[in-house]
């Protein structure tokens, strides 16, 4: 079980499965990976908003990778679990004429810097924002040939932007490549579901991953286990079913059918109960509006609902 030290350069902010790997490791290896903030450390702390406007948006989230974990296939399992997420005293956010869930209310461009204080930022007086970075890009290379943008998410996982993939959660992705080819990057320091201005707070960050495989799992799309709860929030420590598509209910209907599935196939529950089972206990969110034409549903389940299982 090797430790593994990978360094943000070079960043890449394409998926392309015929990208060459920057680092090999073996199933149950460690990688601690530097990650830059999602412009790619174009923005720097006290830039002017017209320095922000003048940023290469051709380098958006700057992603740490591709990793080829040995003996990934096609038809496997991807375990990623997130040992822990480290913002770096900074973060930024912003507004972007055209983009944003209220792109027509607020179309003139802003920029916000935020100092993080441990645990908290006060930045935004007098509010006091709790703090629970995670990446808001995991994922593995696509299946297709070809270049693509890495803000669409999809089956393969990438710009999901769910907040739960905090320090102490657990990822897991269906491999559609030789080596899986993982990458993450577009940390947040915090993020509220949805998403709604266009960003988190966007932050350079340490992050410390282990990735396990389970050899020919089927598995639809994400996944997640979420970090045990730090809160009276119930939905904190849950299994939460992943999926976006370009029509919002359409991916809430896949993902509770996902959820109703999974309740089915590990639990034994007949899909009726399941899906009574889901309309009294399930959280349903949108974790991101903004990166159109793809939206992020989650359906999250909490763990205390059900006897504890291990699913792979």
């Amino acid at each position: 079980m090797a430790e593994n030290v990978l360094s943000a350069e070079p960043t890449h902010s394409r998926w392309n499965r015929a990208l060459p790997p920057r680092l090999r490791i073996a199933p149950g290896d460690t990688v601690h990976l530097e990650c830059q903030d999602a412009s790619g450390a174009q923005v720097q702390p006290g830039m002017t908003v017209d320095g922000f406007l003048a940023i290469d948006r051709g380098r958006i989230h700057a992603l740490t990778g591709p990793i080829f974990v040995q003996g990934a296939e096609s038809g496997d399992v991807l375990q990623v679990d997130v040992l822990e997420v480290v913002h770096k005293g900074w973060g930024w956010s912003s507004v972007i004429t055209g983009l944003g869930f209220l792109k027509e209310r607020f179309a003139e461009p802003y920029l916000f810097h935020w100092q993080l204080d441990g645990a908290v930022s006060k930045s935004l007086a007098p509010a006091v924002v709790p703090l629970r970075p995670f990446c808001g890009v995991m994922g593995v290379a696509p299946a297709e040939d070809g270049e693509f943008r890495t803000r669409p998410p999809g089956v393969f996982g990438g710009n999901m932007d769910v907040r739960e993939l905090c320090g102490g959660a657990t990822l897991y992705l269906p491999v559609l490549n030789s080596g899986a080819l993982f990458s993450a990057g577009d940390a947040h320091a915090a993020q509220g579901d949805g998403e709604v201005c266009i960003n988190g707070i966007e932050c350079p960050t340490d992050v410390r991953l282990r990735f396990h495989l389970h050899k020919q799992r089927p598995l639809a799309g994400p996944l997640i286990e979420s970090a045990a709860s730090r809160s009276q929030d119930a939905g904190d420590d849950a299994w939460i079913v992943v999926e976006s598509g370009t029509n919002a209910i359409a991916a809430a209907r896949a993902a509770t059918s996902r959820m109703i599935d999974l309740l089915a196939e590990r639990w034994g529950f007949s899909e009726v109960h399941a899906y009574l089972l889901c309309s009294v206990a399930m959280h349903l969110r949108l974790s991101q509006v903004v990166n159109e034409p793809m939206f992020t549903v989650s359906a999250a389940l909490p763990k205390h609902v059900l006897p504890l299982r291990r699913l792979f």
